[in-house]
């Protein structure tokens, strides 16, 4: 009988040892990074990497590394860089390089992604 428990014991260690190895193989798994730069004309002021849950929106990430002022998506300021409407200054955002035509808070991040946030003066086309 003490053999049997013995067994039992050793059998439940073994799996509490493994079990939380599990767990966070499953948990790196749903995670992604993202590189965040900030950009005021062409000049570059900040840069980050975020770690985010997968399908995290660009807004989260933001968030994650600045403070924001944001309404309904659109952002207006980054950790004190504010869009300035009589200087026609505004924030834009690229996704590895490509025009983003969506809200941040609706554009889904991949793994590696990178983002660019760029306060510039708009220019009508």
């Amino acid at each position: 009988m003490k053999k049997l428990a013995t067994l039992f014991a050793a059998i439940l260690m073994l799996i509490g040892i493994a079990a939380p190895a599990t767990v966070q193989a499953k948990s790196s798994n749903n995670s992604i990074k993202v590189t965040y730069v900030l950009k005021k004309n062409k000049k570059q002021i900040a840069k980050k990497t975020v770690k985010l849950k997968k399908n995290q929106s660009v807004m989260k990430g933001l968030k994650k590394a600045w403070k924001v002022d944001e309404k309904g998506g659109f952002v207006s300021g980054i950790d004190g860089h504010k869009q300035n409407d009589k200087k026609s200054m505004y924030w834009t955002y690229t996704v590895n390089g490509k025009d983003v035509n969506v809200t941040a808070n609706k554009k889904k991040l991949h793994d590696k992604d990178k983002v660019q946030f760029k306060l510039s003066k708009y220019v009508a086309k």
